[in-house]
């Protein structure tokens, strides 16, 4: 570890209990069944990652998990919780050990793709397993990064990305169509991969959205400066 370097805790969160209302899907309840992160750099690189399935949720609330998103996906993770890939643990431990971890490498800055969801599946997960012990999941001084926003400054009205978000139909469906800016699309663009599918399990959309935020910070110099002062 390069002390003189600064680390950035990469996260993904997948979540359970989300309310059709109508033709939409509140979220403002979700709990928190898989957390991946790792700790990487301003160019991508990764130094360190982990992959927490939380006991509570997977474990104590079978009802819940089947109406889950991914609820296909239950029976891979007790094959990759099996084999090792990722740790079964409490709410408590899985917060402890990503704590840890920033201290470890000295890091206060947080990122995830569409980051308000992830900042608010963490908080409202942890204030409910452990019934307001903990009322947040990170620290009051975590500065929060958004790759989303990112990619609204810097690819949204790209005209070599609206040019491949029209050739595709990754639009919006409003009534005067957007691009669409999730991390699948947005890996297939930077990478030329059309037929990728984002795993939606948090480890591995943490490495995509990794090459995303290095990507960001390449194209945009000005937001590096910004960003770290």
């Amino acid at each position: 570890m390069d002390k003189r370097k600064k680390y950035i805790l990469m996260i993904d969160t997948e979540t359970c209990n989300g309310i059709m209302r109508g033709n939409k899907l509140d979220l403002t309840d979700s709990l928190v069944y898989d957390i991946g992160c790792a700790i990487v750099d301003k160019q991508g690189n990764v130094y360190e990652t982990k992959s927490f399935v939380i006991y509570e949720t997977f474990c104590g609330m079978k009802d819940v998990m089947q109406s889950a998103y991914y609820a296909e996906k239950i029976p891979k993770y007790w094959d990759d919780i099996k084999s090792g890939k990722r740790l079964l643990v409490s709410i408590y431990t899985a917060r402890k050990s990503i704590i840890d971890l920033m201290k470890e490498y000295s890091c206060t800055t947080v990122c995830a793709h569409n980051a308000r969801f992830d900042y608010n599946a963490l908080n409202n997960t942890v204030r409910y397993l452990t019934k307001s012990k903990y009322r947040y999941f990170f620290s009051y001084d975590c500065i929060w990064w958004d790759t989303l926003k990112m990619s609204r400054q810097i690819y949204k009205n790209r005209p070599t990305y609206n040019r491949f978000c029209t050739e595709n139909g990754y639009k919006t469906k409003h009534k005067t169509p957007q691009n669409r800016l999730t991390a699948e699309i947005l890996h297939r663009y930077l990478t030329d991969e059309n037929d990728f599918i984002e795993s939606h399990t948090g480890l591995e959309d943490v490495l995509i959205e990794t090459h995303i935020l290095a990507q960001c910070l390449r194209q945009h110099k000005k937001m590096i400066k910004e960003l770290w002062g």
